[in-house]
């Protein structure tokens, strides 16, 4: 089975929107990202609202200038996986590959 690595600086790190979305608690390890400014969008989706708890969730927006490190948690993730957090962001996110501070490569979800 092969593996992904997902950086998750927001509710993919709820222990229940794991459960709701992959079935199990996902094991991952602390880690960060540069070159993004994070901010806020309201949520519309009831079944996402329901399964956060939260009306507003974070999002990334890229930036030229100089950021901070996002903090977030880095998850190993099946195919499969991946696919049910690409249906859990919706429409107003997209997935872009991106470098970590600790050297990984991992998908992250950014303002689409």
């Amino acid at each position: 089975m092969a593996e992904v690595l997902l950086f998750s600086y927001g509710t993919l790190q709820d222990p229940a929107v794991q459960q709701a979305n992959f079935g199990r608690l996902l094991t991952g390890t602390p880690d960060g990202l540069t070159g993004f400014v994070i901010g806020e969008i309201e949520i519309t989706d009831a079944e996402v609202i329901a399964e956060s708890g939260l009306t507003h969730h974070l999002i990334l927006h890229p930036s030229d200038g100089p950021t901070e490190t996002i903090p977030g948690t880095v998850f190993r993730l099946t195919d499969a996986e991946l696919a049910a957090a690409d249906v859990y962001e919706a429409e107003d996110y997209r997935r872009v590959l991106a470098p970590l501070t600790s050297g990984l490569e991992a998908w992250v979800y950014i303002a689409a």
